[in-house]
């Protein structure tokens, strides 16, 4: 009953029940001139109420703000997966959570997809994602559903909403959990190059069925998280949790050659902790360094027999995961690197797998449940010293932000952060631009929105063409 916990406590969780266009929206402040193209955003936003649904399975809605030559414009749609298509032909809900069908559902549907995690473009084509499925190709101006999209069906099964693209080689490195079917302990693991063609995809076995939702990608290696969220069929089948905390299973790191394969993968271990989001790593002579949001335990997931994890130690902190590559141990070290509750670290992407010098993420009111209060951002250093902080006014809550370059040879962190902002006294939602070397000056410019975007996850910026 979780989801209704969070609803009763966070006024933004609602979904909103409506498809809107809005061509010319209010701008406070100027838009920089330089910002052309569409932010994407991708969240859960339920068509129907389905009782005790987790928030994790709410049908995808995309929000796309489009600025051009200092003008915004939104438009919003659901996207049209077989199982939202299912429910509005049918006016009900047919699926729980996790792809479980209700009693009265039809025996012939089988696919509970949402398409509700994050969305991409990579080669040419605008790919909305989640963890159990294919990603649902979107056309970029109208935002219709063109289906999902196998690579010329090359890829089957699970894919990440987290995959990562090479910033020197344009690769789109991915992988895939529960690959042999669901709560499986397989992973797939595949790539596809910078014209869209798959260029690998094969399957091994992890140390047990997790909840794999980001992967850390190097210039040389591939690390696959199985932390302990497990998965178990058995569970499942007797109305238990799905999904459930278990730290006695501990924390593993598979560590990969790119140039390798899954046969070649070593294994590391650690205490028991849960990671969601990756900030960046690299390689540092024999060592790779991981800088990640990590909880202590894993929020919004009970315990097998559904007790709730603790509150004071399901909150994320920027982390230092270190992995010695040279063969003396086979433990990873973790290091906070601040003590400040944050979620959704963003860097610029031209840095992805390389050493960085900026980060950012939003961050939380440590004295409210995590996601629920999400408040600020903070701007890092290559260390993860802040160099700024910036708070909204009590109440208001933020997004992921999402950096933009000024152009394409701007210098590290030379750009601007986007993020949707609610405005809890006004009901409704702004999109704030801030300099992203100054976020303690605030916003340069705000969109403004007669509606309220509900919390989402993770967005993109696509420049203009």
């Amino acid at each position: 009953m979780q989801h209704d916990a969070i609803v009763e406590r966070h006024d933004n969780v609602a979904p909103i029940p409506f498809e809107a266009d809005a061509p010319f929206l209010r701008v406070i402040g100027e838009l920089p001139r330089e910002l052309n193209g569409t932010l994407y955003r991708n969240g859960p936003n339920p068509q129907f109420d389905s009782p005790g649904a987790h928030w994790f399975v709410g049908d995808g809605m995309l929000h796309a703000f489009h600025l051009e030559n200092g003008r915004a414009s939104y438009r919003n749609r659901w996207v049209r997966t077989p199982k939202w298509l299912a429910e509005h032909d049918a006016g009900r809900a047919l699926f729980g959570g996790f792809g479980r069908k209700l009693p009265d559902a039809p025996a012939d549907l089988t696919d509970g997809g949402v398409a509700n995690t994050n969305i991409i473009f990579h080669a040419g084509k605008l790919l909305a994602l989640e963890e159990a499925h294919l990603p649902t190709e979107i056309e970029p101006g109208t935002l219709a559903t063109r289906g999902y999209y196998n690579y010329q069906a090359r890829v089957a099964g699970s894919f990440t909403a987290h995959p990562k693209i090479d910033p020197i080689t344009g690769e789109l490195v991915f992988f895939g959990y529960n690959a042999a079917g669901p709560l499986t302990p397989a992973l797939s693991y595949g790539s596809i190059d910078a014209s869209g063609k798959a260029t690998r995809f094969e399957r091994f076995e992890a140390p047990y069925a997790s909840m794999v939702h980001d992967f850390i990608v190097t210039e040389n290696h591939v690390l696959f998280p199985i932390l302990p969220i497990t998965g178990s069929m058995a569970r499942a089948m007797k109305g238990q949790p799905p999904y459930a905390w278990e730290p006695d299973k501990g924390a593993y790191v598979g560590v990969m050659k790119r140039s390798g394969t899954t046969k070649d993968i070593v294994w590391f271990r650690a205490e028991a902790c849960y990671v969601f989001h990756v900030m960046n790593a690299w390689e540092d002579g024999q060592r790779i360094v991981a800088d990640v949001m990590q909880f202590e335990e894993a929020p919004l997931f009970p315990h097998p027999d559904g007790r709730p994890t603790d509150p004071q130690k399901s909150r994320a902190r920027h982390c230092r995961w270190t992995f010695d590559l040279s063969g003396n141990t086979d433990r990873f070290q973790q290091t906070y690197l601040d003590d400040l509750t944050g979620e959704f670290p963003r860097i610029d992407d031209r840095r992805a797998g390389l050493k960085s010098r900026h980060g950012w993420y939003a961050c939380a009111n440590p004295k409210l449940p995590m996601f629920g209060a999400l408040s600020g951002i903070v701007h890092v250093d290559g260390n993860g010293r802040r160099l700024g902080h910036y708070l909204l006014p009590a109440g208001d809550t933020i997004s992921e932000p999402v950096f933009v370059e000024r152009s394409k040879d701007a210098a590290e962190g030379d750009g601007w952060l986007l993020a949707v902002v609610w405005r809890a006294r006004e009901n409704r939602s702004d999109l704030a631009v801030f300099n992203a070397t100054d976020i303690e000056a605030g916003p340069a410019a705000l969109v403004q929105l007669g509606h309220r975007v509900p919390d989402g996850f993770h967005g993109n910026w696509v420049g203009a063409q």
